[in-house]
């Protein structure tokens, strides 16, 4: 049996037949996942945040600290994506595993999904706001505002709509590219960064070095600082289960879309940590830096280690790469919102199901993503600390939702083990990172300055609850008595007129 017959066979076993097309190889399944990560894009874009809160000692070692448990978190998920390698990803992953009320896990990880989705798509095409805005200003004297910015992201986040649109085969292409831009852009920074300056900041500093912009002042302050400043390792470190979402376009997705979930991450860990320490050593001035008139701190690192016109190569660099990263956000998001409204979850989902019969992509919930997305991100147009908002919801969104169906896969005797597993290392691995999963879902609701007022007001646990207590009223109301899971569609009709009509009979 061929490659690709195995694959189609493989989703008519778990229900589904092939609708979606499968041009992803391994590299583009790969590719997908490492360039949401993005560590042009997360690293510097929330690199200000550590930098107020926790200093170089968050930005290196936090780096590390984060980067090693988020590889635990990948390591569970991949071998669950092995068994199950559906579109679904993590919701149909808690159907599955769940030994009683099936249908209810695979609705609140969806859901939890779903905002984590849409946080990380609004969060990394915001900062890719901030980073062209930095070049726009330094290039051609943009003056940077809360309305300039909020503008840049709208035109950002519309063409990365247009393109997963109508470009289908061109994201596939440039999504390979991103991959090895990511590569060469972070060597390139690295060996200016590392080359060209005159003086470097303190190697103990580097590593050692700790700041404080929460008011709390003493030990105690200075510990909470260091915790919140993780954020940025954290945040940077999410969007790999696109490899699961864009499953059901990959070649032999039982080994593929594990091992893009993996190895997104631990090249991600690497490079990351090179860009970090080449970044925070050319550091001249850490408060004229820090406080940057273009509001992006390495932008100005940048230009004062290796001189104007250098300088902003470098940042032009992280604007191509992070345009790439919010691209692949929109096309990981799109198929998660595809495939829950396939099973009829989200409300109006006969239309964001829809796949175009020319692109073979589901058009409609593309732009539901990119909606939702901006809805996300107008707070930004009043409050400093949306950004930092936006990084913490995706946070706590995807994360829960990662690691709850490792949770139910560590209570189901019955599961079995696929391709790529852990072997014997499964539980350990599964429960630490279900433990890390929980620390960080509480800190990062947490306020990250004192005292609170209206304009730092961290409004995460706002948008949790509102996105979360929706779901849960929703599912008491009606949801429980229609809503089954996953929907097997491997018997449905296959022309546009009979499932037009389908959806038109449907209740």
């Amino acid at each position: 049996m061929s490659a690709p017959d195995a694959d189609v066979q493989l989703l008519a076993r778990l229900g589904y037949k092939q609708e979606l097309r499968r041009t992803f190889s391994g590299f583009s399944n790969f590719a997908v996942s490492f360039s949401i990560i993005s560590v042009l894009a997360g690293c510097l874009t929330s690199y200000l945040i550590a930098m107020a809160n926790g200093g170089p000692a968050a930005i290196t070692l936090g780096w590390l600290l984060v980067g090693g448990f988020v590889t635990l978190v990948a390591l569970s998920m991949a071998e669950i994506c092995s068994v199950y390698p559906t579109a679904g990803g993590l919701y149909w992953w808690a159907y599955a595993l769940a030994k009683r009320n099936k249908a209810a896990w695979a609705w609140f990880v969806g859901w939890f999904n779903f905002l984590g989705q849409v946080a990380v798509t609004a969060a990394i095409d915001f900062g890719a706001a901030l980073t062209t805005s930095a070049f726009l200003s330094l290039v051609f004297g943009l003056e940077v505002t809360k309305l300039s910015t909020f503008v840049v992201f709208l035109v950002i986040i519309a063409l990365h709509g247009l393109l997963n649109t109508f470009g289908v085969n061109l994201v596939k292409v440039l999504s390979d590219v991103s991959a090895w831009w990511h590569i060469a852009g972070v060597a390139v920074i690295v060996a200016v960064l590392a080359i060209v300056p005159d003086q470097h900041y303190s190697l103990r500093d580097v590593f050692l070095q700790t700041t404080n912009a929460t008011g709390i002042s003493g030990t105690g302050g200075a510990i909470y600082a260091f915790l919140i400043g993780l954020l940025m390792a954290q945040y940077t470190f999410t969007g790999y289960d696109a490899s699961a979402h864009v499953s059901e376009e990959t070649h032999d997705a039982q080994v593929a879309a594990p091992k893009g979930i993996v190895n997104s991450v631990l090249v991600s860990l690497v490079a990351g940590f090179f860009l970090l320490f080449a970044v925070t050593w050319a550091i001249r001035d850490y408060e004229g830096q820090m406080g940057s008139a273009t509001g992006f701190p390495p932008a100005q690192i940048f230009v004062d280690a290796a001189g104007s016109g250098l300088g902003r190569f470098l940042l032009f660099i992280c604007v191509v790469a992070q345009f790439f990263c919010g691209m692949a956000s929109v096309t990981g998001n799109s198929r998660m919102a595809y495939a829950f409204s396939r099973d009829g979850a989200l409300p109006g989902s006969r239309l964001w199901k829809q796949v175009n019969p020319r692109t073979g992509t589901p058009t409609n919930s593309i732009w539901l993503c990119v909606a939702c997305s901006i809805v996300l991100v107008l707070p930004s147009l009043w409050n400093t600390t949306a950004y930092l908002a936006a990084t913490a919801i995706s946070v706590i969104g995807l994360y829960i939702a990662y690691v709850l169906p490792v949770f139910l896969r560590l209570r189901n005797p019955d599961f079995q083990q696929g391709p790529w597993n852990l072997g014997r290392w499964s539980a350990a691995v599964g429960w630490t990172a279900i433990g890390w999963v929980a620390f960080i879902c509480v800190l990062f609701v947490l306020p990250a300055a004192y005292p609170i007022t209206a304009t730092n007001f961290n409004y995460t646990v706002v948008a949790v609850a509102v996105v979360v207590g929706g779901a849960a009223l929703w599912w008491f109301l009606g949801a429980r008595r229609w809503f089954t899971g996953p929907r097997q569609n491997i018997d449905e009709p296959s022309t546009e007129a009979e499932l037009a009509a389908e959806a038109d009979a449907a209740p």
